[in-house]
């Protein structure tokens, strides 16, 4: 198998799949108060120890402990008491109307756990991107192996200790290790596997994963444009986009990742821009204990590439030291050319590039000549330029006026589209996304109304069969099924023995 070209093994802890198997094939996750019960202890381990959390994360990523209070620990726990409060409503069978065929008779849709997933989880945000996958596979009734990213070591060793305390072994399992460890994992056969990362790596997980025909989540990224016109308040937007890029350093895979802004709002928008850098992390953000750090010299190093090689103006920030633990300062820069290193790859990292457009068309027909990102923002009060926007692009997700934020709604799925992923997950999302949809249909035998469709074939039935579909037909069109048509499908059952019979 193709490696996945990160870091050596560093723990093989064992793993015995078949007792995660046997879990779910008892039926015992069915029971709803036991998917309850382990949601509970997924919740326990958040509250109980959220100081112990929050030091591991700032250890391995350098998050200020409110930065990971908000973005990594709350949005765990609102998706735990959302799949809570909904479990029942979200998991029930769902009634399917059938066809005037079909009557009398019954179908809904059946939601089963699939078994055994696989949530491998990335380096950026190392806890709720682990646990609120974890949840929704525990919500959908699975049994899970999780897989925290080796790049953040403290992470992943304190969600070994603190799973095997709050979960049975059988029901949720931990391994920690590098890329040899996690390849190894992927040659084994799960029955879905949920990846958080990069679009290369993603590649590697869906191949690996087509040898077994496991289905996939693919979390990924790519490049999420922003757009910008003179119709906001500038200040405001400036701010908004400020935060949304420069949280976690950057490293988010809905962050900003560049702006494009009119002519008539680039100068306005630049000194917002700014303003608002300088009021976040101060005019020596290197001092600031609001600024997280770069995850590693090498990620360092490339963006520190990238920033050198951008042609364009640099509007504020550009200071990096890779000596204080890999600081790269907020950075804005303007007029970047579109060939630039900046705009080719997904920047993952503290720095924003603006590009000036004439107008929205500009700037749609940029965004769709390229990969289809995984968030698009637009700061604009035209109706005009927003129903462009929403008529005329692709993209994960959509927001007006805000960055980020839409992450947080419980309600609204979470996912990517071509290059940025596939399937989707939060909320009722995650139990649709983590569940088999077995179709379930009752048809009594009595009385028998598909006899009419059993050979032997005379021309009665033939005239019987185009009557029945000729107002079935109809029927489709209203959205309902006749109450004659229901009456005459029986009748004609009743009679049909009798008129085999003479037909014979």
């Amino acid at each position: 198998m193709t490696s996945l070209g990160l870091q050596p093994s560093l723990t093989p802890p064992t793993l015995d799949l078949d007792a995660l198997r046997r879990t779910v094939s008892s039926g015992a996750t069915r029971d709803l108060d036991s998917r309850r019960g382990h949601l509970l202890a997924l919740r326990d381990l958040v509250t109980q120890h959220e100081a112990e959390l929050t030091e591991a994360v700032h250890a391995d990523v350098g998050k200020p402990a409110l930065e990971v209070r908000l973005t990594e620990l709350s949005p765990v726990l609102r998706e735990i008491d959302d799949l809570l409060r909904n479990l029942e409503t979200w998991t029930a069978p769902r009634p399917v109307a059938l066809p005037a065929t079909h009557v009398p008779g019954s179908a809904h849709v059946q939601l089963q756990p699939k078994g055994v997933v696989l949530v491998i989880g990335p380096w950026n945000y190392p806890v709720q991107l682990v646990l609120s996958p974890l949840a929704g596979a525990l919500a959908a009734g699975n049994t899970a192996v999780v897989k925290p990213s080796e790049q953040t070591p403290t992470v992943a060793a304190l969600l070994a200790r603190l799973m095997a305390q709050h979960l049975p072994a059988d029901v949720v399992a931990v391994v920690t290790g590098g890329v040899t460890r996690t390849t190894e994992l992927l040659e084994e056969r799960f029955d879905h596997i949920f990846f958080t990362g990069s679009t290369r790596v993603g590649r590697i997980v869906m191949k690996a994963a087509a040898e077994h025909l496991t289905p996939v989540t693919l979390e990924l990224g790519g490049k999420s444009p922003t757009f910008v016109d003179a119709t906001v308040d500038l200040d405001i937007a400036a701010r908004r986009i400020a935060w949304g890029k420069f949280t976690n350093a950057g490293q988010t895979c809905i962050a900003p990742d560049y702006v494009l802004v009119t002519k008539e709002a680039k100068e306005g928008l630049l000194a917002s821009l700014k303003e608002a850098v300088i009021e976040f992390f101060g005019a020596y953000p290197q001092h600031s204990a609001d600024l997280g750090r770069i995850i590693n010299a090498a990620q360092h190093e490339r963006l520190v590439a990238l920033l050198e090689s951008s042609g364009g103006e640099v509007v504020v920030g550009g200071g990096h030291d890779a000596a204080d633990r890999n600081f790269l300062a907020p950075t804005v820069i303007a007029d970047v050319p579109l060939d630039a290193g900046l705009m080719q790859e997904e920047i993952f990292g503290p720095i924003l590039p603006v590009l000036t457009v004439a107008d929205a068309a500009e700037a749609i027909a940029i965004i769709g000549s390229r990969e289809r990102p995984l968030a698009l923002y637009v700061f604009s009060e035209d109706d005009v330029t927003r129903e462009a926007f929403e008529s005329q692009t692709v993209s994960g997700g959509l927001a007006y006026g805000a960055a980020l934020i839409h992450l947080t709604v419980p309600s609204l799925p979470f996912g990517g589209v071509g290059g940025s992923g596939m399937g989707s997950y939060l909320g009722r999302a995650s139990i649709e996304e983590l569940s088999h949809h077995r179709s379930v249909l009752s048809k009594p035998l009595r009385p028998d109304t598909l006899a009419v469709i059993y050979p032997p074939y005379p021309a009665w039935k033939r005239s019987a069969v185009r009557a029945l579909m000729a107002p079935m037909r109809r029927s489709l069109v209203n959205a309902q099924v006749p109450a004659t048509l229901i009456k005459g499908v029986k009748g004609a059952a009743q009679k049909l023995p009798r008129a085999m019979h003479r037909s014979r």
